[in-house]
C-alpha cells in the first residue's frame, strides 16, 4: 500500500503542476517530507491525507491505492461550469468508443 500511496501522490501532484516545493508549502511542511512520501519513505499523517486529497483533488481511497477510479469533485463550480464539466466528459467517453 505504501508503494501505491508514493506513486499516486508523484502522479497526483504532477498533474496538478505542482513541485515538491510548491506541495509543501501549500502543505505547511518540508519538501524532503514530500519526497519522502514519494519516495515510500514514509506515509503522510491522517491531517495531511486529508489535506493532499483536498489540495490534489481526489479522494483518500484512489490516494491510498483502495480505489483504481480518479475522481474529480465538481461541488465548488456553479451549475453552467458543471453543465460543461459533464459535457467534455461525455464527449471524451463518446469518442474513446471509437478508438
Amino acid at each position: 500500500m505504501i508503494i501505491k500511496t508514493a506513486e499516486r501522490i508523484k502522479e497526483l501532484r504532477e498533474k496538478n503542476n505542482l513541485t515538491q516545493s510548491e506541495l509543501a508549502r501549500r502543505l505547511n511542511i518540508t519538501r524532503s517530507s514530500v519526497n519522502a512520501w514519494e519516495m515510500g519513505i514514509s506515509i503522510p499523517s491522517t491531517e495531511k491525507i486529508v489535506d493532499l486529497c483536498l489540495l490534489l483533488h481526489t479522494s483518500s481511497d484512489y490516494l491510498l491505492g483502495l480505489d483504481y477510479h480518479e475522481q474529480v469533485p465538481v461541488d465548488k463550480y456553479n451549475s453552467d461550469e458543471k453543465e460543461l464539466i459533464y459535457h467534455l466528459i461525455q464527449y471524451f467517453d463518446k469518442n474513446d468508443s471509437n478508438n
